[in-house]
């Protein structure tokens, strides 16, 4: 599995400001609808049962959003680059930046693990969230992480 098949590049945006944790699942939602086809209320919906369980701030500015919907065949994503830091009760305390959305079909067990843990080590790596909070072109964005755990991985 590599990000290349998760990630559409249309699925990459720059974000200015988000006022709360609320609105940034509506704009994954929104995202996720014009993309990926999906219901956007569903998405926002079950992104917020996810973050009820604990939250999805992994630390050093990354949050890793995800669920399971109906109606998907596979696992897809959506990276949003926020200019403006987010309050977003990570585990370290720090505002979020990076947010790398998850949507799994609503039985899949295996292949969203998987996909967690690669979207986790990608942004697990310094050099990767340097060149994020870096760039704030779409396409570069976009080729910043789908690069990434290609050159890892060789």
């Amino acid at each position: 599995m590599d990000l290349t098949k998760l990630l559409k590049p249309a699925a990459v945006r720059v974000i200015g400001h988000v006022t709360s944790k609320k609105r940034l699942f509506q704009d994954l939602g929104e995202v996720a609808h014009a993309v990926y086809g999906l219901n956007a209320a569903q998405t926002v919906d079950a992104l917020q049962e996810r973050e009820s369980l604990g939250p999805t701030g992994v630390g050093h500015g990354v949050a890793l959003p995800h669920a399971r919907l109906e109606g998907l065949d596979h696992v897809v994503g959506i990276f949003l680059r926020l200019e403006k830091p987010l309050d977003f009760d990570a585990v370290d305390r720090q505002p979020v930046d990076l947010i790398f959305g998850l949507f799994a079909p609503k039985e899949s067990g295996v292949e969203h693990l998987k996909a967690l843990a690669l979207v986790s080590r990608t942004l697990r790596d310094a050099a990767t969230c340097t060149k994020l909070r870096a760039n704030t072109d779409p396409a570069a964005l976009h080729a910043v992480l789908t690069e990434a755990r290609s050159n890892q991985a060789a």
